[in-house]
C-alpha cells in the first residue's frame, strides 16, 4: 500500500475508486466498505484509495474532550495495509480544510486532484463544512461520480461502531472488542526496560489490570497499572513493538 501525506505530488491514479473517513479502529463495518472499494476498483482495472484524516477532526474542531482513539495513525496504516488497499492519502485536517464546503471538496480534491470515478460511502457518512454532505447530497449534485452506499454492519446482532468498541476497551472487555473489530486490539509503541510507551496521547488503553497479549506474535502477560503504563512481566526486546490483546 502506498501512503501519501496531503494532496501535493500525487501520481496519476488508474480509474480510482475512493472512500473517505476517520476509519478509527478499522473495524468490521469499515472492512465491509474496504471490501466494496476493492471490488469496485477491480471491476474496472482501477486502484482503490482510502482518504483519512490526521489529526482526528474532533481535535481540530475543539470537540475532543475525553476523546480516546482506537488507533494511532501508525496503527491505522498498519491495519489498512493488511486489507489489500492500493493507496492511502492522509489529509492534514486543519481549520482551513474543515471549512471546505462539500462540493468544493468533491470538485477540487476527490475529482480534481485524485480523479476519483467511484466513491464508496457508509450509510451514515457525512462530510464537508457542518457535515452538510451525505449520500443524498452526492446523488443530487451530479459530480460525475458513481456513488455506492454501504449499509449498517452488525456482528451477531450487535451494532458495530468505533464508539461502541471504545466503550468495550474502556471497560476492559477485550474479547468483545476484538469480535467487533474482527481483529485483536492493536497497540504499537516503543519497548524499553520491560515497558511499552505509546506515542499518541489520545490512544485508548484498557483499564488497570492483567491481560494475556501477544507481542510480535509471542504470548506474554501484560500489566496495565493505574497510570496507564504498559508493563511486560517477562520483558521484551527494546525497540518498536506490535502488541495485540
Amino acid at each position: 500500500m502506498r501512503v501519501f501525506h496531503g494532496f501535493e505530488n500525487l501520481p496519476s491514479f488508474r480509474s480510482p475508486a475512493a472512500t473517505v473517513g476517520s476509519y478509527d479502529g478499522v473495524h468490521s463495518g469499515h472492512r465491509v466498505l474496504l471490501d466494496r472499494i476493492r471490488r469496485e476498483a477491480a471491476a474496472v482495472g482501477g486502484e482503490s484509495i482510502v482518504l483519512t484524516f490526521d489529526p482526528h477532526p474532533r481535535v481540530t474542531l475543539g470537540t475532543q474532550e475525553r476523546l480516546r482513539l482506537l488507533t494511532s495513525l501508525e496503527e491505522k496504516i498498519y491495519l489498512l495495509g493488511q486489507q489489500g488497499i492500493d493507496n492511502l492519502i492522509v489529509i492534514p485536517f486543519d481549520k482551513a480544510f474543515s471549512a471546505l464546503a462539500p462540493d468544493t471538496f468533491i470538485r477540487d480534491y476527490l475529482v480534481g486532484r485524485i480523479g476519483a470515478e467511484t466513491l464508496v460511502v457508509g450509510f451514515n457518512h457525512r462530510f464537508g463544512r457542518d457535515k452538510q454532505g451525505s449520500y443524498d447530497y452526492l446523488g443530487s449534485h451530479g459530480f460525475g461520480l458513481e456513488v455506492v452506499e454501504v449499509g449498517e454492519c452488525d456482528v451477531d446482532a450487535e451494532k458495530v461502531s468505533s464508539t461502541v468498541i471504545r466503550h468495550l476497551v474502556a471497560q476492559g472487555d477485550m474479547a468483545r472488542a476484538a469480535r467487533l473489530l474482527s481483529h485483536p486490539y492493536l497497540v504499537i509503541g516503543t519497548a524499553a526496560a520491560g515497558r511499552i510507551r505509546t506515542d499518541d496521547p489520545l490512544k485508548l488503553l484498557p483499564p488497570a489490570g492483567s491481560y494475556q497479549v501477544r507481542i510480535g506474535g509471542r504470548p506474554a502477560r501484560l500489566t496495565v497499572d493505574a497510570s496507564q503504563n504498559l508493563i511486560i512481566r517477562d520483558g521484551c526486546p527494546d525497540g518498536r513493538a506490535v502488541l495485540t490483546f
